[in-house]
């Protein structure tokens, strides 16, 4: 796996990427910080990779799957990204730093396009605003989430409530305090302090969560 850029992004995921037993070649155009990554990734290499004859010298084109994650630079995330598909890499991972650059990167053919600080706001707005614990976006309009179980679910089974008919949501699983995650049917019987993980539309799920 390479990592192209190893700012904060790229750095997280290179050291994260290590620690699960990857091996990660990491890719810079600053010296300094290739540097301080040497130690710590199987490879780390000074380059500018808008060049593709630097990809073909470090042997990106050999590998199964790279990132660009590469932050403020559109013009070198973008000719980066082009160069990575020009040269067959498998798989490609593009750091997008907003919908438009986002866009581009898909019409390229990226294979994989991410937007992680968008992606952490939206989720953060979430989590300040109602009485979700946790929430992740799957899609444009399909998410998962943990929230507290409202008073409509407590007391019944889930077939009897009949929440995914009434609100659009399926409840996946149930979390009791000191207890581990199950999974939920139609006979699990909610009780009060219960945390639900519901799925479903993004709208859907806002409002459930927002249920007293």
């Amino acid at each position: 796996m390479a990592v192209i850029g190893l700012g904060r992004f790229g750095s997280s995921l290179s050291t994260e990427l290590m620690r699960r037993g990857w091996d990660v070649l990491g890719i810079d155009r600053s010296e300094a910080r290739v540097q301080r990554h040497a130690d710590l990734l199987t490879h780390a290499a000074t380059g500018d990779c808008t060049d593709d004859e630097v990809l073909r010298q470090l042997g990106v084109h050999e590998l199964s799957s790279a990132v660009v994650a590469i932050g403020s630079d559109i013009e070198a995330s973008i000719l980066t990204t082009s160069n990575l598909l020009d040269a067959e890499v498998p798989k490609v991972w593009a750091k997008a730093v907003s919908r438009q650059h986002g866009r581009i990167l898909e019409r390229l053919g990226a294979h994989h396009v991410v937007l992680p600080e968008h992606e952490m706001g939206e989720r953060l707005a979430h989590l300040v605003t109602g009485r979700m614990l946790d929430f992740v976006e799957f899609d444009e309009d399909y998410a998962m989430a943990k929230t507290l179980a409202p008073a409509v679910a407590i007391g019944r089974p889930l077939g009897v409530s009949a929440v995914r008919s009434r609100y659009g949501v399926t409840v996946v699983g149930i979390k009791r305090p000191g207890a581990q995650v199950t999974y939920a049917t139609a006979e699990t019987v909610v009780e009060p302090g219960d945390v639900l993980i519901v799925s479903g539309r993004i709208r859907a799920v806002e409002r459930f969560a927002d249920l007293p």
